[in-house]
């Protein structure tokens, strides 16, 4: 014998398709999408603003802008923040090269740049003074990006580089006989001080320095600096630090708010308002070959970087951040902190 319940059949919808309503006879009307007051509908809402921005594109410098990627501790962001940023620069509408000079090639990794041994690369121009025109790569998946690899044989370069002569100066002389315009070049620092670093300090005018929102992340940032002071000093007198960006910002946690304050009190200046949470979306980009960018556009830690690179952008030509357009942060939304997803 049936029940009534099953007599009444399945409590779902026979037919998909969205839910009417009856009103009298022959008026009937779909149900009103809900409000946006959910952390998802949020962070679509603010998703779909991001990237309205990124095509909208960005004043242009009026000249390349070199920007070193370094901090000697491992493990703060360096090769995430290079990737992304660059990715994120060129979504909006700029020319950017990576030079990846860290033996590891991470960044090209994430950048889907094949570098083996047999790969023209980063160490043929240090090394064998090869024209950087002969190795760079387009990158597949963003148009205006592009990326000089780095191979295991750079591991070797510290050492070979010793006997050469102007061994500080030969990334510089690739980069000034490139004549490819650009908008922007990052240079992927390894994490240390030692003479591929300080190649890049020589090439560049602009030191980028992640900070990890953890404890230990103001340790050995006192030798960064006074290694900065150095190459000034004696190599490079337009060297400086002009932008700090705090990364894998855990608004949940006590210790991240209080990291973040301690950093923006001694570099008012230096420090982006826009901060990138810690992001599993950010983490498993690399291993696809691909940059958050790409991976999962509408994640918090892409829409983080969009923003940081904006302010980036707009900081290299004298105008002003408008901070209410820095929704994206994970300080000023710690909703969006994709510690679960």
């Amino acid at each position: 014998m049936r029940s009534d319940a099953n007599i009444a059949g399945p409590m779902t919808d026979p037919v998909p398709g969205p839910r009417t309503e009856s009103f009298g006879e022959d008026v009937s009307r779909e149900t009103p999408p809900p409000m946006d007051d959910t952390p998802i509908g949020r962070a679509a809402q603010l998703a779909v603003e991001a990237l309205g921005r990124a095509g909208e594109g960005l004043p242009r410098p009026e000249q390349t802008r070199v920007i070193v990627v370094a901090n000697q501790k491992g493990g703060v962001g360096k090769t995430t923040t290079t990737v992304n940023l660059a990715a994120s620069l060129a979504l909006h509408g700029g020319r950017v090269l990576v030079v990846d000079l860290d033996p590891q090639g991470n960044a090209s990794t994430a950048l889907g740049i094949d570098h083996h041994a047999e790969v023209p690369s980063i160490y043929d121009v240090l090394v064998d003074s090869r024209p950087l025109a002969e190795v760079v790569q387009p990158v597949p998946d963003v148009e205006g990006l592009f990326c000089a690899p780095a191979t295991i044989d750079l591991a070797g370069a510290e050492i070979e580089l010793v006997s050469l002569v102007a061994r500080e100066s030969r990334l510089q002389r690739a980069i000034q006989a490139y004549e490819q315009p650009l908008d922007y070049i990052l240079i992927d620092c390894p994490p240390s001080l030692g003479l591929l670093t300080v190649n890049a300090m020589v090439a560049g005018a602009e030191v980028l320095i992640p900070i990890q929102c953890e404890y230990y992340a103001l340790e050995g940032l006192g030798q960064l600096l006074r290694n900065v002071d150095l190459v000034r000093g004696h190599l490079n007198p337009a060297l400086h630090v002009s932008t700090i960006l705090l990364t894998m910002y855990d608004g949940r946690t006590r210790l991240a708010s209080q990291v973040a304050e301690e950093v923006r009190t001694h570099f008012v200046e230096e420090v982006l308002r826009t901060s990138i949470p810690r992001s599993v979306r950010i983490s498993e980009a690399p291993s696809y070959g691909q940059t958050v960018l790409t991976y999962d556009p509408g994640s918090s830690g892409a829409l983080s970087y969009l923003e940081a690179a904006r302010e980036l952008a707009l900081r290299g030509v004298g105008v002003s951040y408008d901070a209410t357009h820095a929704h994206i942060g994970a300080q000023n939304n710690p909703n969006m902190v994709e510690g679960i997803q």
